[in-house]
């Protein structure tokens, strides 16, 4: 099941054809060989546009692994199947050799050295004579997405080298930036971007629908400085988004991680993926099998399955259904017959509402396996709606990075946490997350409501619930289920050992934790 992936820093030199590959030993190492574009015509200005499409495929292109483990140490999530050392990270006992961890490392740095290199590129375009207002955003649109995977690897380890070429020898002679150095990076580099980003809903841009506008630097920005504790820079951000009047939360929830949530008014950024509506031929696709049941029967006859091992956690249900949360709940959990009786094995949740079932509202029906009891429904597209003729799971569907209501909340976090101002109120942001939901308002809300909001609303994406807990010291949630967190040493991951064998810094760091 590994993928390890060697990738270019210029795939201009492999489309056009042009340059010359220069390898090294460094194929066999962590940081990616390049291909080296010779005698490129830069007066050709229209393959300036190739530069930032490789660049948005890069970024589509993210590995399935990374996603499990920037988010499986939350409370909401379990992980299932045979992968032990996913389920020791889950528990928070981490094997430095989980191959898993140089993947991610490998997968989120080749990321980070293309899209340097595809920024270089672009600057000779520039200097050539290309249109200075176009290089300059094609150069903003990738500082965004290079920022918004550099957070992630700091969330993920803490110190972290913050490449600034696309040479791959110069990693070994980078310092190490602490957690908050870097956060502080990716703020000033999204200040550094914004200026030269369309003041647009990501979904109506035109060149590159859905790709990064303003208001997803100012989202970066704003996630950074949350981690920092930086309440005031979180609202300033955040109010920009919010009194744009340009995002609003989708009305149907359940659609909202389906085929007609794609590209919608309140998503900021995600993974795009299509099979262009064919039948056969052509398709870009994430590997949902990841999180697609082993075992089930689908309306539409033949529809693939998937391996079962991202599992929603039986707290994380228990806490959806003492908020009666039935739109959220049975999105963001598919039920089997088995996880049901656990379910009921509990006095408490003896009688549970009748639309806790093994089937989808699309018809789907979810059988027992033994690697998991629950599986994720907001990665899960009904069979129903993939394209006749397709058949692999999750086939067309979005992974949604950024969303509207993220932003809501966050802006009510930072208000609680001690910010001022703001064009709405912490009340009013959470009331519209639960409005949304089928709730009622809440008045006088404080940190653990917000908290519990941003539970229920984000359950199963992106980490958020673990991040969260980290954030604001309240770890103590994340003893459950047998788990033991320690504050002093499982916040962050240790260094990959192929890592720490290649690269003296990491090394020294490890050494010294």
């Amino acid at each position: 099941m590994r993928n390890k992936k060697y990738k270019i820093v210029l795939f201009l030199a492999l489309i056009l054809g042009l340059g010359g590959q220069s390898c090294t030993d460094l194929l066999d190492e962590p940081l990616e060989n390049k291909f080296i574009a010779e005698n490129t015509d830069y007066t050709q200005f229209e393959n300036m546009d190739l530069l930032l499409y490789g660049a948005y495929n890069e970024f589509y292109s993210l590995q399935w692994e990374s996603f499990p483990i920037i988010s499986v140490r939350g409370d909401d999530v379990n992980a299932g199947g045979d992968q032990v050392p996913l389920t020791e990270t889950d528990n928070f006992q981490y094997n430095r050799s989980f191959w898993m961890y140089n993947s991610t490392w490998l997968n989120l740095y080749s990321d980070l050295l293309f899209w340097h290199g595809a920024m270089e590129e672009i600057e000779k375009y520039r200097e050539a004579g290309a249109n200075e207002a176009d290089a300059r955003q094609y150069i903003a649109e990738i500082k965004v997405l290079r920022a918004y995977e550099l957070m992630y690897l700091a969330k993920l380890w803490g110190s972290v080298l913050i490449p600034s070429s696309s040479e791959p020898s110069h990693l070994f002679n980078v310092e190490l930036s602490d957690f908050d150095a870097v956060m502080d990076h990716i703020s000033l580099q999204m200040d550094e971007a914004i200026p030269d980003l369309p003041s647009v809903h990501p979904n109506q841009r035109s060149k590159v629908r859905g790709g990064v506008t303003r208001y997803t630097a100012l989202a970066v920005k704003a996630l950074a400085n949350l981690e920092m504790k930086n309440y005031p820079e979180v609202v300033n951000a955040t109010d920009e988004i919010i009194g744009s009047g340009l995002f609003t939360l989708e009305p149907d929830y359940y659609q909202l991680f389906k085929l007609p949530g794609k590209l919608n008014d309140e998503n900021l950024l995600e993974l795009q993926y299509s099979d262009f509506g064919q039948a056969s031929g052509t398709n870009s696709r994430y590997l949902w099998d990841f999180f697609g049941p082993a075992n089930w029967t689908p309306t539409v006859a033949g529809a693939g399955g998937g391996w079962g091992f991202w599992e929603p956690s039986l707290k994380y249900v228990k806490f959806m259904l003492d908020r009666n949360e039935q739109e959220r709940l049975s999105t963001t959990v598919l039920f089997t017959p088995d996880g049901i009786a656990e379910i009921q094995a509990d006095p408490a949740y003896s009688t549970l509402p009748n639309w806790v079932s093994n089937s989808s509202e699309d018809g789907d029906v979810f059988n027992n396996h033994p690697r998991y009891n629950f599986l994720s429904g907001k990665h899960y597209l009904p069979s129903t709606q993939l394209t006749p003729g397709r058949f692999s799971y999750g086939e067309n569907k979005n992974f949604t990075c950024i969303r509207y209501a993220e932003i809501l909340l966050i802006h009510a976090e930072a208000l609680v946490s001690g910010a001022s101002g703001g064009v709405i109120t912490a009340d009013e942001a959470v009331n519209l997350v639960r409005n949304r939901s089928g709730l009622g308002n809440l008045s006088g809300v404080d940190l653990d409501s917000v908290l519990d909001e941003k539970f229920a609303e984000f359950g199963m994406e992106w980490g958020i619930r673990y991040y969260d807990l980290v954030r604001h010291d309240k770890t103590d949630a994340l003893n459950y289920g047998g788990r033991t967190y320690d504050d002093g040493s499982d916040r962050f991951l240790p260094y990959p050992l192929e890592q720490q064998d290649i690269l003296p810094q990491i090394k020294e760091a490890a050494n010294n934790n």
